[in-house]
């Protein structure tokens, strides 16, 4: 049994599943109640549309690492400052 406002019990959408999809493109978002909290079901489009453009971190550093072959990375090799135990 379907509840108001595109609800489904677990046990229920996961015997009806083929319905609860086809509601994601006839009614929306399709909310489905757990006892750990719950879930809900929506479109490929909608999802891709919510997410955005987003570059996952590892891309982000690949593609926008500015250049930093004039860094210079020599460690300084005086000595240490004097110290008493």
């Amino acid at each position: 049994m379907q509840h108001k406002n595109e609800h489904w019990l677990l046990a229920e959408a996961k015997n009806r599943f083929s319905e609860v999809a086809r509601s994601v493109f006839t009614k929306g978002p399709q909310k489905i109640l757990r006892r750990e909290g719950n879930v809900v079901v929506i479109s490929e489009s909608e999802y891709l549309e919510l997410k955005g453009n987003s570059v996952d971190f590892k891309d982000f550093l690949l593609q926008s690492t500015p250049d930093l072959s004039d860094l210079d990375l020599r460690r300084d090799s005086s000595s240490m400052r004097e110290f008493v135990l």
